[in-house]
C-alpha cells in the first residue's frame, strides 16, 4: 500500500475541528439544499426536450476541434438575452472566474474585492499578476476609501446575490464609485440568473446597469438547471479571452448535448414567471418567521440561520434531516468561526406544508 501519511497531518486538523466533509447522497427527502430554484431539474424540463442525436463529446478546445455552430448560435442567443454585445461560455462558472481574474487585470492594476466573494472569483484573483484587496462585505465607504490609493487598471469585483448569506450587493453605488474613479466592474450573477428580474435575467438587468458593467457572468448550474457559464460583455472583451483566459483556451469544449440544454433553458426560464413568483411568496414567509436563531435578511432563495459551532449547526442540521427535511450545515472554515450556518435553499416547488414543517422544527 502506497504510502500517503503526510496527508494526516491537515486531515487530522479537520477531524478535530469537526468539520470533516464527506460526500452524501440527498435520497428521498425534501429538498432545502440544491440549488434548482425554479425546479427545472426537479421536473425534468430539459431532458424531456432534449434531442438524442446529438454528440456526446466536443473532440477538442474550441480554439482546435471542439468549436461547432451550436455553441456559437447559442453564445449569439444569450448575448442578446443579456442585452451584451458578446458572450463566451465556460465549461463550468469557476473555469469562468478564474480565467477572466487571473487574465484580464495585469501588473500595476488593482482588483478590489468583497470579502464574502465565492472561491472561484479568490482564485483567479490569487492567479493574476495585479495587486489586491478586500472591502468590508458590501460596505461602499470601505470601499471608498481603497479606491483612492488604487493604481492602474482597478477592477471591482462582486456578486450581485451572495452564495451564503443571500444578499444583494449595492449595485447602484457600485456604479456609482466606477463612474468616479474611472474603475471597471466584473459581477458574479450566479445566484440571480432565472430567478431575479421579470424574466430571470439577474440583478445587473433588473436595475437597467448593463452597460456600466464591464464583464457579467451567468452560470447554469443553479436556476438553469444545466451545466456550464457563460461571460458576456464587448467583442473585445471576448476575443481578449479567446486569446488570454487559459481556462478557456486549454480545456475540451463542451459536447453539443450540454449546450443544447443551455439553449433550450434560455428558452424555458424566461416563461417560469409563476415558478418566480411562488418561489417569492416563500421567501416573504420565511422571512417573516419567528424562529430561535439568528436568521439574516435575505430576499433570495438563499435562507441563512446562524447556528454558533460546528457541533451546533451540525446538530440541528441532523434534526432537520431526522424529519426529512435536506438542509445542511455550512461550517468553519468555509465560513468565519462563530458564523456557522444553515444554507437553506427555498424552492418554487416547495410546498406551503414543507416550509411550515421547517419553520416549526427550528421555532
Amino acid at each position: 500500500m502506497y504510502n500517503d501519511s503526510f496527508l494526516n497531518k491537515k486531515l487530522d486538523r479537520r477531524l478535530q475541528q469537526n468539520a470533516f466533509r464527506k460526500l452524501k447522497l440527498p435520497g428521498d427527502k425534501i429538498d432545502f439544499c440544491s440549488n434548482d430554484y425554479l425546479g427545472i431539474v426537479y421536473h425534468n424540463l430539459l431532458n424531456n426536450q432534449m434531442n438524442e442525436q446529438l454528440k456526446t463529446g466536443s473532440t477538442g478546445s474550441r480554439l482546435l476541434a471542439g468549436n461547432y455552430s451550436l455553441i456559437e448560435t447559442t453564445e449569439k442567443q444569450i448575448a442578446e438575452f443579456h442585452r451584451a454585445d458578446a458572450a463566451l461560455i465556460f465549461n463550468s462558472g469557476y473555469d469562468a472566474n478564474l480565467g477572466i481574474l487571473s487574465a484580464v487585470p495585469q501588473k500595476g492594476d488593482t482588483i478590489l474585492y468583497d470579502q464574502l466573494c465565492h472561491a472561484s472569483l479568490r482564485d483567479g484573483i490569487r492567479l493574476s499578476f495585479a495587486q489586491n484587496f478586500s472591502f468590508v462585505h458590501n460596505d461602499t465607504n470601505d470601499l471608498e476609501k481603497k479606491l483612492k490609493s488604487a493604481s492602474g487598471n482597478i477592477f471591482i469585483i462582486t456578486e450581485s446575490v451572495f452564495s451564503m448569506d443571500g444578499d444583494y450587493c449595492p449595485l447602484e453605488e457600485l456604479v456609482a464609485l466606477k463612474k468616479k474613479y474611472n474603475a471597471h466592474i466584473i459581477v458574479d450573477e450566479a445566484h440571480a440568473i432565472g430567478v431575479v428580474g421579470e424574466n430571470g435575467e439577474g440583478l445587473t438587468q433588473h436595475k437597467n446597469l448593463q452597460d456600466e458593467v464591464f464583464c457579467r457572468v451567468y452560470t447554469f448550474g443553479k436556476a438553469c438547471g444545466c451545466h456550464g457559464a457563460v461571460a458576456v460583455g464587448s467583442n473585445k472583451l471576448k476575443d481578449f479571452l479567446i486569446n488570454f483566459a487559459r481556462s478557456f483556451i486549454y480545456t475540451t469544449a463542451l459536447p453539443e448535448q450540454a449546450v443544447a440544454a443551455i439553449r433550450l433553458s434560455y428558452k424555458i426560464f424566461p416563461l417560469l414567471n409563476k415558478e418566480r413568483k411562488q418561489l417569492h411568496q416563500l421567501i416573504d414567509i420565511f422571512q417573516q418567521a419567528n424562529i430561535r436563531f439568528e436568521n439574516l435578511n435575505s430576499f433570495s432563495a438563499i435562507q441563512v440561520v446562524i447556528v454558533p459551532g460546528n457541533d451546533e449547526v451540525k446538530n440541528i442540521a441532523q434534526q432537520l434531516q431526522d424529519h426529512n427535511l435536506d438542509v445542511r450545515p455550512i461550517l468553519y472554515p468555509t465560513v468565519p468561526a462563530g458564523k456557522e450556518r444553515l444554507r437553506i435553499v427555498l424552492h418554487a416547488f416547495n410546498t406551503l406544508q414543507e416550509i411550515e414543517q421547517l419553520i416549526k422544527i427550528l421555532s
